[in-house]
């Protein structure tokens, strides 16, 4: 994808793969860069509500946020993964450019990123937000080949058709040696309805980043955080009611912190979410290599 460029009041580009040229337009100033024939979204439905999310995400103020806060705190994992990943940063010369795929919001654990003097953060997703630059499917990322230091991927390729086209984009758009971090659910229920596509083990969601050289991965989140979630889904179907899901899980926020008395291998294998931590190389990682990367509790011990 060539660098974009202004032309009659539209953004256009050119695929040097394909010769297409694409040409965007912008809603409110905010440039709209999605492949309509390529996504699940459609122009007139973009259009029609300015850009804004296809989901209602609702504001929690007071004892709500408390409430939010308890069941679901910023992970550890999380908070150690993003601080080694801003140290490998620091070590780059100059500024690092930080691409966030689904950065409607400041995901988990991420303001490190966010706040760090040195690093230039871009942000995009599929609908408008004070906390993106503009507004694409990560299927097609709009932006040229080798531009970013280093891509975070957080809580997206469940929403995704096809993450291994995700995952490709943002091997394409990585300089070479730029890191990745990734983290996906495992054992999690649907949420955010149509929109909610894949689940990864632990294994799976490492050979789905199979171009990328391992540096860390694991489970981001173990079977107490996944309890919670399922007393949650499992209220809310007995009751048909959300809220009482909510409560629910509410009564068993507890369970998350039993996470961190089970070993790695026993979260990994029911982990309610894991993580990819990569640097982008020119070496696959193998089909019969994935067999011997398996941690888990399962795994044959000599």
């Amino acid at each position: 994808m060539s660098p974009l460029r202004l032309e009659g009041g539209k953004l256009v580009a050119n695929d040097s793969g394909s010769e297409r040229v694409f040409e965007y337009r912008m809603i409110d100033g905010v440039p709209i860069l999605i492949d309509f024939e390529q996504s699940v979204f459609t122009e007139s439905e973009i259009t029609c509500r300015k850009a804004g999310s296809a989901i209602v995400r609702p504001e929690y103020t007071g004892l709500q946020r408390s409430l939010k806060r308890m069941v679901s705190p910023a992970k550890s994992g999380t908070r150690v993964n993003i601080l080694n990943l801003v140290r490998h940063l620091e070590n780059n010369d100059g500024p690092s450019k930080v691409l966030i795929i689904g950065g409607g919001s400041v995901g988990n654990g991420l303001e490190p990123v966010y706040n760090h003097p040195r690093l230039e953060v871009y942000s995009f997703d599929v609908y408008v937000t004070p906390y993106v630059q503009f507004v694409a499917d990560a299927h097609r990322i709009p932006l040229p080949a080798e531009t970013f230091d280093c891509v975070i991927v957080q809580a997206v390729l469940e929403h995704v058709l096809q993450p291994s086209e995700v995952v490709a984009e943002i091997w394409r758009v990585l300089k070479p040696s730029g890191l990745v971090y990734a983290e996906t659910p495992f054992m999690q229920q649907v949420h955010e309805g149509a929109f909610d596509f894949t689940r990864f083990t632990e294994s799976g969601h490492r050979y789905l980043f199979r171009q990328f050289e391992r540096l860390d991965s694991g489970a981001n989140g173990g079977p107490g955080i996944q309890f919670m979630w399922a007393v949650d889904y499992l209220a809310r179907g007995l009751f048909r009611s959300r809220k009482v899901g909510k409560m629910a899980k509410l009564a068993c926020f507890w369970a998350q912190y039993l996470d961190h008395l089970i070993p790695a291998p026993y979260a990994e294998d029911g982990a309610s979410g894991v993580f990819f931590y990569g640097r982008k190389t020119q070496r696959v990682f193998s089909p019969p290599e994935i067999i011997a990367h398996y941690r888990g509790a399962q795994a044959t011990r000599r």
